[in-house]
């Protein structure tokens, strides 16, 4: 019996340990060490004199910047407006000017400027800092929208145990009904947070809701769904995929230019990543790129509606009265479902 217990608690133990190797590898791996990784810059000019300076550049710089001349600075601000580049150097007699948007990062544009900041102190004077979309003085560094995604986050996935667990009574459809309601609510919470409480939206606050709600469904359908198959595993899986690999490429801190290539592919799909920069594009790039965002979001959506659906079809065909569980042995269709009900909760 005492053994028994022994391995019971030693079988939960590895939940957390697995939690403590993921999260250390996961965070240290995307955020210890952030350098520039075919980080996107440009060097205003059409002449010869540009190309030879954006050569220099690139030259010195190697794989961690990838450097274009575009012909104006105008074309430089559209270029950084759509998130295409980090930053631009306008070279200059008296005052060399470096173009960066810090709301679509802030450590994208300390970057910039630290790749353009020698070309100006060869010329021995300081490099003029220009920011053409700075985030809203409430959150300085653009950040807070990263801080937003956590907190809708851990709502999401800590309902799933709620919902998954404690509800596993209920049938799916009214599990199904939870669900729906509370993605509501915790992005309601999210609204409330970036609004009236820390003011992070200065307008657009609804549609930033719309986001938080596309966010939190897509977290919770999925959870519920994979509740059924999973059991007690799934708050691990839940921290895989919406912690370890969600917050390290979502682009919140540090966008993919700074990440190594892992984090930054993932970036282009991941749901964390959709979140984060549909609220810039509404917030702050006049919604472009928006719908991309949108689609990204809505995606995972429906991967959780399918993935729920899928298990509302295994829990009817492990229910009592199926078919499947008939024993003309002698065996009883309510013995047969839970067994293997028990299987799946003891099995790894």
């Amino acid at each position: 019996m005492r053994s028994h217990a022994l391995r019971h608690v030693l079988t939960h133990l590895i939940t957390p340990l697995l939690m403590c190797v993921g999260m250390g590898l996961a965070y240290m791996g995307a955020f210890v060490t952030p350098e520039p990784n075919h980080l996107p810059v440009a060097v205003v000019g059409s002449g010869a004199e540009a190309k030879v300076l954006a050569q220099t550049v690139k030259d010195r710089g190697g794989d961690a910047l990838d450097v274009r001349t575009v012909p104006t600075r105008a074309d430089a601000v559209d270029l950084l407006r759509h998130r295409e580049i980090t930053g631009a150097f306008v070279p200059g007699g008296e005052a060399p000017e470096a173009v960066v948007a810090t709301a679509a990062s802030d450590m994208g544009a300390m970057a910039a400027e630290k790749v353009f900041t020698p070309l100006a102190e060869r010329q021995g004077v300081p490099l003029k800092v220009t920011d053409v979309a700075a985030p809203v003085d409430d959150d300085p560094t653009g950040q807070g929208l990263f801080f937003l995604l956590i907190a809708v986050s851990i709502g999401s996935y800590a309902s799933v145990a709620a919902l998954g667990a404690a509800g596993s009574a209920l049938p799916m459809r009214v599990r199904a009904l939870l669900t729906l309601g509370v993605s509501v609510v915790v992005s309601g919470i999210g609204a409330l947070l970036a609004g009236p409480v820390f003011h992070l939206a200065h307008h657009d606050l609804p549609g930033l809701w719309g986001l938080a709600w596309l966010y939190a469904a897509g977290i919770l359908f999925i959870g519920v769904g994979l509740h059924t198959f999973l059991k007690r595993w799934t708050t691990l899986a839940m921290m895989v995929l919406f912690v370890m690999l969600n917050f390290t490429t979502s682009g919140g801190l540090f966008r993919p230019e700074l990440q190594n290539g892992f984090f930054g592919t993932l970036h282009a799909f991941w749901n964390g990543a959709g979140f984060v920069e549909g609220a810039r594009s509404l917030l702050y790039f006049g919604n472009d790129g928006l719908g991309r965002s949108i689609a990204t979001l809505a995606a995972w959506l429906l991967l959780g509606l399918v993935v729920t659906g899928v298990a509302a079809l295994r829990e009817r065909a492990l229910a009592p009265g199926h078919p499947r569980h008939a024993r003309p042995e002698g065996g009883t269709a309510q013995t047969s479902a839970a067994e293997e009900e028990a299987e799946e909760s003891v099995g790894v």
